[in-house]
């Protein structure tokens, strides 16, 4: 049965284009490597802002990307769920959507040779395979969302990548810590991508693609997602009690309600509209994960 969707207007439909909801898997990695950073180094906020706003900008770029590419190989209609919709039901122009991608990975490229000047032009070689794997992710002849790959490909890029290029910003190295520490963000990241794929396992099945969640099945794709959260809480828990972090790390729980809730709405749930809840849930889980871990190395570091 085909859901309706109301088209947006006005600023609505580029703000809708961005996939808003996608935007904190840009954030909260760049926050918490900022704040694993602070007992290191005075943190330098030019520095802090800058990475924030390149890594914001090739997210919402990767989303056009997405937006035009599955709108080219007849996987976006005006039924679909979870799309910007700006194509397909605002009448925008692929060409207007592609070129606006373009010009946000050019932004970043300028804002990344900034950050290189203040830092290591090593950098420019990370980033730029960053902003290959995001136009890849869909563009391409063999895009990455299109595999059981994607994933991986995301948390490792947006989550752990994130965190230790915003740790070695500040401190001009990488640690243990650093890396101990990035791991749940790569999950955190990747379930948000897994989420997204659950939600759309029968139109990705019926547009040729092979995901992970249509690979292993849409009842075990949730418990998959369910071991992303259980082992990040765990993974926390684990280094609070092996020394690596303080008790103030276990703000962390503070949040769990939110995954328990996107794991109980989509067992409960088939449609894709009926879903949405648990895809905002498993975003929100990684905004508040990493804010509330970036929170506890502050207040350990302040008290």
């Amino acid at each position: 049965m085909q859901q309706t969707i109301k088209a947006d207007t006005g600023w609505r439909i580029w703000w809708q284009l961005t996939r808003p909801h996608t935007l904190t898997a840009a954030f909260a990695p760049v926050f918490l490597g900022t704040m694993i950073a602070l007992p290191e180094e005075n943190i330098n906020f030019t520095i802090f802002f800058a990475m924030l706003t390149a890594s914001i900008f090739i997210q919402m770029a990767t989303n056009m990307f997405n937006e035009y590419y599955d709108f080219k190989r007849g996987l976006d209609t005006e039924h679909s769920i979870g799309i910007g919709g700006t194509i397909v039901r605002n009448g925008v122009k692929p060409k207007t959507v592609l070129n606006l991608a373009f010009l946000l990975y050019g932004i970043s490229v300028l804002i990344g040779i900034y950050i290189c000047m203040e830092s290591s032009w090593l950098l420019a070689v990370v980033g730029v395979l960053s902003m290959m794997v995001g136009y890849f992710y869909t563009g391409g002849p063999y895009p990455i969302a299109y595999t059981p790959f994607g994933e991986l490909v995301s948390g490792v890029v947006m989550g752990m990548l994130l965190i230790l290029i915003a740790f070695y910003l500040q401190t001009g190295t990488i640690t243990t810590e650093a890396v101990l520490l990035s791991i749940p963000s790569m999950l955190l990241v990747g379930g948000i991508m897994l989420a997204n794929n659950i939600r759309d396992i029968e139109g990705d099945t019926e547009g040729g693609r092979r995901t992970l969640a249509i690979l292993v099945g849409r009842s075990n794709a949730i418990t998959i997602l369910m071991s992303f959260f259980i082992i990040s809480y765990g993974w926390i828990i684990a280094l609070v009690i092996l020394g690596y972090l303080t008790p103030w790390a276990l703000l962390v729980l503070l949040s769990v309600k939110k995954p328990a809730t996107a794991i109980t709405v989509f067992r409960k749930n088939l449609q894709p509209l009926e879903v949405m809840p648990a895809m905002k849930n498993t975003a929100v889980t990684n905004t508040l994960f990493g804010l509330l871990l970036g929170l506890g190395i502050l207040f350990n570091h302040l008290f």
